[in-house]
């Protein structure tokens, strides 16, 4: 059971976030922080205890507060995929890990980087960049195949799951999906409702499968649309049009 958690959302850098989940001793796993200072200064205000930390994947803007946290709190231990090139316990291989009273189901989900991982506490999912709130990553390493697959994976887990991605993307990629789907009444009602909000997230499974073009390439509604019956190839199109649009 999750319900003694709690979730923090720390702003970083130009549209990361760093999320917290704490629990009810005030204790905070970490994840993603691509900086320090914003953690530190929260952490000190709410008087919360850092006891781990977990990376996604091996991007700076997700790694490189490491280090400093670790200077500032004594034996923080650091979790993550082999990818990255840092002193930290590689999880790559697990099915699951237990910091404290937490235990999270370890997800892999190449496609943005080649060892990306997710990390699934019921009913809370932090994604880092395979998912973000009506969108994905970019394919860097991986192949669309891998992409698309990664994110069939976290598609079918709970619609009540709260999804943590670690960017603010939501209205650029809203824009997107209003340019290549005009006349969508979900996506545009969720455009409208969202549309003066500075955070869009945490949002959750049940809204992506409504809004997220990359969460609908089976539609067959969109497949007739876009004249492409084929799932991974309209999820190619629809990554391809993102990436330059």
């Amino acid at each position: 059971m999750t319900s003694n958690k709690r979730l923090h959302i720390i702003p970083a850098l130009k549209d990361n976030y760093i999320w917290l989940l704490g629990n009810t001793q005030k204790q905070v796993v970490i994840i993603d922080p691509g900086e320090s200072t914003p953690v530190i200064n929260y952490m000190t205000t709410h008087q919360l205890s850092p006891i781990a930390i977990l990376l996604t994947h091996h991007h700076n803007d997700h790694i490189d507060g490491v280090i400093d946290l670790q200077k500032n709190y004594d034996n923080l231990p650091v979790f993550g995929p082999d990818e990255i090139n840092l002193p930290i316990t590689k999880i790559s291989q697990q099915k699951t890990l237990t910091i404290g009273d937490f235990t999270f189901d370890i997800i892999a989900v190449p496609g943005h980087t080649l060892g990306h991982l997710a990390y699934y506490i019921n009913p809370y999912l932090f994604c880092g960049d395979t998912l973000f709130s009506a969108g994905c990553g970019r394919v860097f390493e991986g192949t669309y195949t891998q992409m698309l697959n990664s994110l069939n994976k976290l598609k079918s887990l709970p619609d009540n799951t709260i999804v943590c991605p670690a960017h603010e993307y939501t209205l650029s990629n809203l824009k997107f999906a209003t340019h290549l789907v005009p006349n969508d009444i979900d996506i545009n009602a969720y455009y409208q409702k969202i549309a003066h909000d500075a955070i869009t997230l945490p949002t959750t499974i049940e809204i992506e499968k409504k809004v997220n073009l990359f969460f609908r390439c089976d539609d067959l509604k969109l497949q007739t649309e876009f004249k492409i019956n084929n799932e991974l190839k309209l999820f190619e199109f629809f990554r391809t049009q993102k990436n330059n649009f």
